[in-house]
């Protein structure tokens, strides 16, 4: 079998070669301000970045479909402002969309229902959609947390880890020692579930059997192209999931495969649960030729005899959508981190090919929590509100998620978050305005890109030389998933707005203390000078120069991928 290095070195050579084709495409005239790390050979094959276009809504190939079969919660006896309780009448009219096979759009009104129940959304096709998120549009106005509405016992593996696990928040001079809520990244209002499946993946004794398709004999990293002996079980359009595992410890060729030679601290969860796979990748059969099989996205990691990996089903809902509307909650006390009451807008699990799109939440705990998602689009939201959030939107045990157009008006703990085990997902064209974080959360989280954001700091810190400090990449996670993150995470063109505490013409730091190997910084800028302090040391480019010629690499990855399946 070939091994990494060389698996590697032939990756680069077709990437190289792919990168040729598409310059003549795509690679504008004035050259000089064009990333080399897009256009210089040399620099490509050193530092490889990788295709993110994938993410999104049909592998980012698609628009999002409007559904026009609709079922009126008016029908059902659910009439916005009238002060009375909407909730059965909502759960009739889910009710009724459930019972059908067709996709069907679950329509509200403009104005408020008031609902004290979690909708939960179970099969594939359904829609639940509002009248716009604006003033005029529809409202729904959450007047109790979800710790005070019964979930059917959905989080109990989650109480019973956080207890088994001594999980408390404990800060002695608040006088809080208190087990952490199991709504601080979890449950929502809105949530879409399998029916039957895990809500959480915490304790191993519950663990279910992973039904494996096929063994996978070799495919390049980045690479769509496989060998499948013998693969006449699959057909195309299938929709799997091909599981890594790291069962070799700390040295393991999947560890050395998702950090590299990194002296960065490397957690124990990465080899202490060898039979659950450490990377998963969701994808699609898009042909079959014999053994040669292509995949709808390219490989995160390679595989062969030293790294093994196969095909296993994956149980999802698909076409599952909202849209147009506001979730409103009552302005309710900060009780600090880890112990949310609940007060959350959307749980989105269990969706391949889905989306959230014009949506306003105001005054959450958090705003949508993702998890055990692929090729989902969440686009045009808003959060807002005095109340500190957890999350806007979190990313979290997700594949090819794109979130764009995201504002987030509310201060947060975490604005901006690539959470354990999410890959190659995109936050694009987002705007943080207080308290903002790139945090990227451990938990082999790898490949994630940071797309034309826009950040407003205030100095927070101050570097030992006096320079004012903003720690923009401030993170969480548990220190058994450190690193901060994989290899190849991104942030293209990210522009910092310095609010007050920094004299024009003067500098600012912008402090990463803790993050992971191989990063990409490409084209940091803003309104002050900026000082990087980023540990470890990444790749970087364009500093203090915004990416004129590439303000969006999600965008021009996508456009090439367009024209390169449209040349003969």
């Amino acid at each position: 079998m070939t091994n990494l290095t060389g698996m590697f070195s032939q990756f680069s050579k077709s990437l190289l070669a792919l990168s040729a084709t598409v310059g003549a495409l795509a690679v504008p005239a004035s050259a000089e301000s064009f990333p080399a790390i897009l256009s210089d050979q040399s620099v490509r094959e050193d530092n490889p970045l990788p295709d993110f276009s994938y993410a999104g809504f049909e592998f980012g190939a698609a628009d999002i479909p409007d559904i026009t079969n609709t079922i009126d919660v008016a029908d059902f006896g659910a009439i916005p402002n009238d002060g009375k309780d909407d909730s059965k009448a909502i759960l009739l009219a889910l009710k009724e969309a459930h019972e059908g096979a067709e996709p069907v759009r679950v329509q509200f009104h403009a104005g408020r229902y008031v609902l004290s129940e979690i909708l939960w959304i179970e099969r594939s096709g359904i829609v639940l959609s509002g009248m716009g998120m604006g003033t005029g549009g529809t409202e729904l106005f959450m007047p109790r947390p979800l710790n005070q509405i019964d979930d059917g016992g959905a989080l109990d593996e989650i109480r019973i880890y956080l207890e088994e696990n001594n999980k408390f928040e404990r800060i002695p001079d608040a006088n809080l020692e208190v087990l952490f809520s199991p709504y601080s990244w979890s449950a929502g209002f809105i949530w879409t579930r399998v029916p039957n499946g895990r809500h959480a993946t915490y304790l191993e004794r519950y663990d279910r059997p992973i039904r494996e398709v096929k063994q996978i004999a070799s495919g390049e990293q980045f690479s769509r192209e496989l060998l499948v002996s013998g693969a006449s079980s699959i057909n195309v359009g299938d929709v799997l999931q091909i599981n890594w595992h790291n069962r070799d410890g700390p040295e393991g060729p999947l560890v050395k495969s998702l950090y590299g030679d990194t002296k960065e601290k490397i957690g124990s969860r990465h080899w202490e649960l060898p039979d659950r796979p450490l990377v998963r990748q969701v994808t699609r059969i898009e042909a079959i030729d014999g053994d040669k099989m292509t995949i709808a996205d390219p490989l995160l990691h390679p595989i062969g005899d030293s790294l093994p990996a196969y095909f296993s089903t994956w149980e999802h809902l698909s076409h599952v959508g909202i849209q147009d509307l506001s979730l409103v909650f009552p302005e309710n006390p900060d009780f600090g981190h880890h112990n949310e009451s609940g007060f959350n807008g959307v749980y989105f699990s269990g969706v391949h090919n889905g989306w959230i799109r014009n949506v306003r939440i105001s005054n959450s705990d958090s705003g949508i929590l993702t998890d055990d998602l692929a090729n989902v689009t969440i686009r045009n939201i808003v959060t807002e509100g005095n109340h500190t959030a957890h999350y806007s939107v979190h990313i979290g045990n997700v594949h090819n998620v794109l979130v764009e157009g995201l504002t987030v008006f509310n201060p947060t703990v975490h604005a901006l978050s690539f959470n354990t085990q999410s890959t190659k997902s995109v936050y694009k064209d987002a705007v943080v305005w207080t308290t903002p974080t790139l945090d990227q959360h451990a938990g082999a989280n790898h490949q994630n890109l940071y797309d034309n954001v826009t950040v407003h700091v205030t100095p927070d810190k101050t570097a030992t030389d006096g320079t004012p400090m903003y720690d923009l990449y401030k993170a969480g996670g548990a220190g058994y998933w450190l690193p901060g993150h994989g290899r190849y995470n991104t942030a293209w063109n990210v522009k910092v707005l310095v609010a007050e505490g920094v004299e024009p013409g003067s500098e600012i730091v912008i402090l990463g203390g803790s993050e992971g190997p191989d990063a990409r910084i490409i084209g940091m800028h803003g309104n002050r000078k900026i000082r990087l302090d980023h540990t470890p040391e990444p790749y970087l480019e364009l500093l203090n120069r915004p990416v004129d010629a590439v303000p969006s690499l999600y965008a021009y990855q996508l456009n090439q991928r367009s024209q390169l399946s449209a040349s003969p």
